[in-house]
């Protein structure tokens, strides 16, 4: 008698169980969680003087992080600024040039003033006239040819000064500087190493809005749309189950591919597939390629 009653009473609960689990609705798409990774590289050559940056550790935008050896880069900086005030000296003489010409024309012009009403009361002779006119002509030509030397030297000293601004900006790329705040996700270079451009360093993501990346049949394209607000399910411990978060559908694929080889849908197998992206609000939990389920809200 106790077994049977025993027997009914686990026969109750299987089925319990069992309508529960037929009830429960299964998941809309499958996928993994991806962050947005930026890789950090070497914008100048030259030896790594320091890399304050280990795995793990949480950085922000505009923080430095590092020093590539300036000697180099400082030199050729020094050395166009020193170009650049020769330039200029050689400027200032010649606007110098300019004036004393400018001088020049505006004596000899009252000079011939002055000669040539003389010559019209005949107090002057022709040759004077005409010797000032002379002087006066080869004097505009002189401060036509300084006025050349003057524009050639300033478009020198143009030329040399985009130098020097470029040759300081490439001495600036020798500080390493975080370009996005986030965590470091991997290291690729120490101090001491000689690095080239280019070069990684590290690899930083923002693990604080993770992306679930999922797939959904065309039979299902309708029923998603860009900001639709959706329920994303993680794994947990076998005693805990499944752990629930509110996402955003921030993009969905405009075309068809085919179905990754690990990715299943609500349809299980099908030929061709939309890839859409959840935005879920990181806890603390979620970890790059961890997998994840969405179900739509029911209204």
């Amino acid at each position: 008698m106790k077994t049977i009653r025993y027997f009914s009473l686990w026969a109750m609960g299987f089925l319990v169980i069992l309508s529960c689990t037929r009830t429960e609705k299964p998941s809309d798409a499958y996928g993994n969680f991806e962050a947005v990774e930026i890789m950090v590289s070497a914008m100048a050559p030259g030896a790594l003087l320091s890399l304050n940056v280990d795995q793990g550790d949480q950085l922000y935008e505009g923080q430095l992080v590092g020093l590539i050896d300036t000697t180099e880069a400082s030199i050729r900086v020094e050395q166009a600024k020193a170009q650049q005030q020769a330039i200029m000296a050689r400027l200032l003489n010649v606007k110098a040039q300019r004036e004393v010409h400018d001088q020049q024309l505006a004596n000899l012009s009252r000079d011939y003033d002055r000669v040539a009403s003389l010559y019209r009361e005949g107090a002057a002779t022709l040759k004077q006239k005409e010797d000032l006119e002379g002087a006066i002509a080869l004097t505009a030509k002189q401060l036509q040819a300084t006025l050349a030397q003057a524009t050639s030297i300033e478009a020198e000293a143009r030329a040399v000064g985009q130098q020097v601004m470029q040759l300081e900006e490439a001495k600036k790329k020798c500080f390493i500087t975080n370009p996005s705040g986030g965590t470091v996700l991997s290291t690729y270079s120490r101090k001491g190493e000689t690095v080239v451009y280019g070069k990684p360093l590290y690899k930083i993501a923002d693990l604080s809005n993770m992306e679930l990346k999922v797939y959904i049949s065309g039979r299902q394209l309708a029923g998603f749309t860009i900001g639709q607000p959706v329920e994303v399910i993680i794994d947990q411990t076998a005693e805990q189950g499944n752990s629930s978060l509110k996402g955003e559908i921030t993009w969905i694929s405009a075309s068809s591919e085919f179905t990754p080889k690990t990715i299943q849908t609500r349809d299980e197998r099908v030929d061709l597939v939309y890839a859409m992206k959840v935005r879920v609000q990181n806890d603390g939990r979620l970890k790059i390629g961890m997998p994840g389920e969405i179900r739509i809200l029911q209204p």
